[in-house]
């Protein structure tokens, strides 16, 4: 396993589905010098993501094999899909950047915690059920899907109270704002030392 070092720091955003957790990692993540890491996942894309910016979209038949030659770090399946994180993935952002972030269901983001330990700050982002739905409904996710995110909500919620930093996200710029000055703060406090 990869030895985090002093400087680095891994910030994971999970929540419901339709929670806007991606795009407030986005934002936050401009606002200081971070890379990401993409899970591989075996789900279709949807209408709106773009192979290697939202996920790395691979087959049933790749995944298995990373998963055979262990290049995963930690791997879930939900619902019978596959979700990945490649450890060399993490090494190689780690390279070029102190801060690296990645959005995760909680079953990944509890993984990585349990291997990091303070490595790893945890923001989860949440919005009410109906706003989740009326969200996923915007970005035109067929009714399959929407129920089937549905389906995960609560159990997803009770993962709230793990996490470090909890966020309703009711206006995303504003959430990301407060998220920023929350790794600010981290950063003044010496907790990080960037270059």
């Amino acid at each position: 396993m990869y030895k985090i070092k002093n400087k680095q720091k891994l910030f994971i955003y999970t929540g419901p589905d339709g929670s806007g957790r991606k795009t407030i990692a986005k934002m936050v993540a401009t606002a200081f010098d971070m890379e990401t890491v993409l899970s591989y996942t075996t789900r279709a894309p949807r209408h709106y993501e773009i192979d290697g910016e939202d996920y790395h979209f691979i087959n049933e038949e790749t995944f298995k094999k990373m998963q055979e030659k262990q290049e995963f770090l930690e791997s879930v399946d939900i619902d019978g899909i596959h979700y990945g994180i490649r450890e060399d993935d993490i090494v190689k952002a780690f390279e070029s950047h102190n801060l690296v972030y990645l959005t995760l269901n909680p079953e990944g983001t509890e993984k990585l915690k349990q291997m990091y330990g303070e490595r790893v700050m945890r923001f989860f982002i949440f919005a009410d059920r109906d706003t989740v739905i009326e969200r996923q409904k915007e970005r035109k996710d067929n009714d399959q899907d929407i129920a089937r995110h549905m389906a995960h909500y609560d159990e997803t919620m009770s993962y709230k109270n793990n996490c470090e930093h909890v966020f309703e996200n009711y206006d995303s710029p504003q959430v990301s704002f407060q998220i920023s000055e929350v790794i600010e703060g981290f950063l003044e406090r010496g907790f990080i030392v960037t270059d």
